[in-house]
Order: C-alpha cells, then structure tokens, then sequence
C-alpha cells in the first residue's frame, strides 16, 4: 500500500488487501485531505465496487469516477466540503 501527493490529487495504491481494508485505508487518506481534495484509489478487491458506491452515498463524498481495467478497479473520491 502507498500513497503519493501531486498537485491535482492523492493515489492510494491499495492493490492486493481485501475488503475492509481498500476502504478503510481510503478512509484514513480523505481526512488528511482539505475538504475539496481528489483521492484516486487504485484497488484489486472486486468487493471494493460494492463498498465504495456505498460509502459515497452514506459519507458525502462524491464519487467522481469508477474505472474497471483488468484486474484493477479505480476509483476518484472528492472529499465533501466542510
């Protein structure tokens, strides 16, 4: 797991851990971000779609973009305003 800062966005690189762990470590890197801040999370955990639509709808933070390639799932988070 890693996670690297550019000026446009955060990437969570979460590949290989299973449900809950995507999402908790998605968790943890959304509120180090200022609210308004992009995460990209890069995941392998085909349970993660599931999760993160959900955790979208129950949290407030928009789910901007969803992307399956292979065996990969990608995701953009916007964390919600204060």
């Amino acid at each position: 797991m890693s996670a690297e800062n550019s000026a446009s966005e955060t990437l969570l690189d979460v590949k290989g851990l299973k449900c809950p762990m995507p999402l908790l470590k998605a968790k943890k890197a959304l509120n180090e971000l200022e609210p308004g801040g992009l995460l990209r999370v890069i995941a392998t955990d085909p349970g993660s779609e599931r999760d993160f639509e959900t955790f979208s709808a129950q949290s407030g933070h928009a789910l901007l973009e969803f992307e399956r390639r292979a065996d990969e799932f990608v995701y953009l988070l916007r964390k919600k305003d204060a």
